[in-house]
């Protein structure tokens, strides 16, 4: 059970249990990837299943203005834009309350520069009467080409620049960045040894880690420890078509299909084509992914955390053997494909967990190529897109197509590219009818079609 905001006898504080809600909070000069900090791990805690929103103070501000007119609004003696920025903080502050309070959030992640002690305490305060954990996230840069590129990169799709142009744009914002500069007081080892914070210097080059209370806080510093900037693309397909696949049958470990081997051979042309520089190549420890990844003549390492879900005793049964033999189960998973359970077998929440330490090395990674199973490569995917564990389950990802993943700002590009060899469907969408006493007919409406 989680632990909740449970009032005590004191005024102005609430108990704050073992579990209680977590308040992350970022610090830092504008263009230091905060953002970018805050989405990534956003997206990362609800994709283990932990559920986690963001609260960005800046488009409370845009919000509240309108239109931004120029740095002035944020020059230290500017009294009127103090006010208003106070005003969003606290407006955000109040959010944060609903989200973990009432609507049963985990973790809020409040991101703005929050570079004042003051401002630190402030929330560190709010925190306290709301029986929130807190962990500051800082994230420092001295490099200047790092500083530009972010500006350039992230800062001039602002809408507070969309009628400026490129220069114009820059130099307001290299200005706004100043007018923080003086008053930034940095999380200090001495000054703030009691807070508990992970300080990333220059883009992760160094980190200074503090006072870590609790299993979800060193979650947060594993994963920001691995994650990287620099430029790179993820390639991720299903094995060639296999043998059980053209019967319509799920799991097992059969070998490729004759088609299933062309593609394998399209594959490699492809890889070979993208002339990526140090390509590392995982596949599961089943025969059909590594019959595809011997076709392409070069190394590949086999994880068995690759390996698809495991349908237990639906193994190696056709759709409407299931139907047959266990249509109450089957009538289960279509009402929650997430979270049901194969009896002796896993469910896509369980595979999610499974699949953890591969998105930690993915993300270590530069160029990397995973071919994979259906099941895994939706679970991958929806990390990557951001995509919720009710979509994650339904996610196409159809035999014989390489899908590249980029990731760009505050996101991912996708681009699906078919690689010319025919296969069979493999995609059941959720039929309209999950009733239990629901008909053969209905259970099996969105079966594709097999041999």
């Amino acid at each position: 059970m989680r632990g909740s905001c449970r009032p005590t006898n004191t005024r102005d504080r609430a108990v704050c249990m073992t579990n209680c809600p977590t308040l992350i909070v970022t610090v830092g000069l504008p263009a230091r990837g905060k953002t970018y900090i805050s989405k990534k791990l956003t997206r990362y805690l609800n994709w283990i299943g932990v559920p986690t929103k963001e609260f960005n103070v800046g488009q409370y501000r845009r919000e509240c203005l309108k239109i931004y007119k120029s740095f002035e609004f944020f020059r230290p003696d500017n009294e009127e834009g103090l006010k208003i920025r106070r005003q969003c903080a606290m407006a955000a502050l109040n959010d944060v309350r609903q989200y973990l309070c009432v609507e049963g959030g985990q973790v809020a992640v409040f991101d703005a520069t929050n570079t004042t002690r003051e401002r630190r305490g402030t929330i560190v305060k709010f925190a306290e009467q709301n029986g929130f954990k807190v962990f500051f996230v800082e994230s420092v840069c001295e490099d200047p080409d790092v500083v530009a590129q972010n500006i350039v990169q992230v800062k001039l799709g602002n809408p507070d620049y969309i009628h400026c142009n490129t220069e114009e744009a820059i130099d307001d914002f290299v200005k706004r960045i100043k007018c923080y500069e003086s008053s930034y007081q940095p999380l200090d080892e001495v000054l703030d040894r009691d807070l508990s914070y992970i300080k990333i210097m220059d883009v992760g080059r160094r980190y200074l880690v503090n006072h870590v209370l609790d299993h979800i806080q060193s979650q947060i510093v594993y994963y920001l420890m691995n994650i990287h900037i620099t430029p790179r693309s993820i390639y991720l397909c299903r094995h060639g078509e296999s043998d059980l696949n053209i019967k319509g049958r799920i799991g097992g470990d059969s070998g490729l299909s004759a088609r299933g081997k062309e593609f394998a051979k399209s594959l490699k042309k492809f890889i070979q084509d993208q002339n990526l520089k140090d390509l590392k190549v995982w596949t599961s420890q089943m025969k059909r992914t590594i019959q595809t990844a011997e076709c392409l003549g070069v190394p590949y390492e086999q994880w068995k955390s690759l390996n698809e879900i495991d349908a237990g005793v639906c193994e190696e049964m056709m759709y409407e053997e299931i139907q047959e033999h266990y249509p109450q189960e089957f009538a289960l998973r279509d009402q929650d494909k997430y979270r049901y359970r194969y009896p002796k077998g896993e469910s896509y929440e369980d595979l999610v967990q499974r699949l953890e330490p591969v998105i930690m090395e993915l993300e270590r990674q530069t160029n990397v190529l995973v071919i994979c199973h259906q099941a895994v490569m939706r679970c991958l995917l929806a990390y990557f897109l951001d995509k919720t564990a009710d979509e994650l389950p339904y996610l196409k990802c159809p035999l014989h197509t390489a899908l590249k993943l980029t990731p760009v700002a505050y996101g991912c590009k996708v681009e699906s590219i078919y690689l010319g060899v025919d296969a069979v469907n493999t995609h059941r969408d959720r039929p309209e009818n999950v009733n239990v006493q629901r008909t053969t007919e209905d259970a099996l409406d969105t079966v594709p079609t097999h041999f």
